[in-house]
This record gives structure tokens, C-alpha cells and sequence, in this order.
């Protein structure tokens, strides 16, 4: 699995952690910044990442700001994301199984260290289940798709 990851200056250091959790565990990935603690406009990031998950050059991302919100918010804006904030274990799991999210967000400034690295592996480590979710997550696409054109 490969996995894009972009933070803004606010989420730096939990992004550097979890790249050393995501290395530990055998994951591929790339990092499309920032790359210090340079301040930068979120959304650039945000965008960066969604699309190339968009694009299919990468199976997921995580994308971490301050608080996580605006760069969710960013990410889904971009055809065929479905980016969801996670602060516990159970979204974590629950974002893929049931939302087939293929982007999380995270807060620098919110999350810890530790939770961080649990919450990015439970959701990379969980698959989307289908079942009673399958129609759900179909209407989302349709709606997604009414408002692209």
C-alpha cells in the first residue's frame, strides 16, 4: 500500500512520527511537505496529497494541520476523495470499513504522538466491509458526482 502524507508547519511533528511508525510497519509513502516549519497556506497541501490519491498514485492519504478540520474540508473538495478527521481508534476503523475513506485528517495541535501513530495504522490496517455501508457509500459518490459537473 502506498500512502501520500502532507502537514502544514502546525502538524510537522506529528507527521514525522508517524512516518517512522508507517517505515516500522513496511508502508511506502511519500512526503509532499511541508518540510520544516515554514508557514504555508493548508489547503496547497491538503490539495497536493487528494489529488494524488485522486490520481491512483497512491492507495491513501493523511493529511495533518492545526486541528485536522480544514484540510478535511480541502481534501473533499477534490472528485473522489473521501477524507475524514479521526481523533479516536474506533473512526479510525470505522472511516474505511463502513466510509471507505481513502484520506485521513489529523490536528497537530490536538492529537498526540502516540494516538497519532495508532489511529494512522488502525485505519490503514482496516479495508472497507461493504454490506449495509455499500449503499450508503454509493449515494455519497452520486451526490459527489451531481455537484462535479
Amino acid at each position: 500500500m502506498k500512502i501520500a502524507i502532507g502537514s502544514d508547519e502546525m502538524g510537522f511533528g506529528l507527521k514525522q512520527a508517524i512516518m517512522g511508525a508507517l517505515e516500522e510497519n513496511g508502508y511506502e509513502y511519500e512526503d509532499f511537505g511541508n518540510f520544516g516549519d515554514e508557514p504555508l497556506l493548508y489547503p496547497d497541501i491538503a490539495h497536493k496529497v487528494a489529488k494524488e490519491v485522486q490520481s491512483k498514485n497512491f492507495d491513501r492519504g493523511i493529511i495533518i494541520c492545526g486541528t485536522g478540520i480544514g484540510v478535511a474540508i480541502t481534501a473533499n473538495k477534490v472528485n473522489g476523495i473521501r477524507a475524514a478527521q479521526i481523533t479516536d481508534i474506533y473512526q479510525a476503523e470505522r472511516a474505511a470499513k463502513s466510509n471507505n475513506c481513502n484520506v485521513v485528517t489529523l490536528g497537530g495541535l490536538t492529537t498526540g504522538v502516540e494516538v497519532g501513530k495508532m489511529l494512522v495504522l488502525r485505519f490503514l490496517e482496516s479495508e472497507f466491509q461493504g454490506g449495509r455501508s455499500k449503499p450508503k457509500v454509493e449515494r455519497m459518490d452520486q451526490i459527489d458526482d451531481e455537484y462535479r459537473k
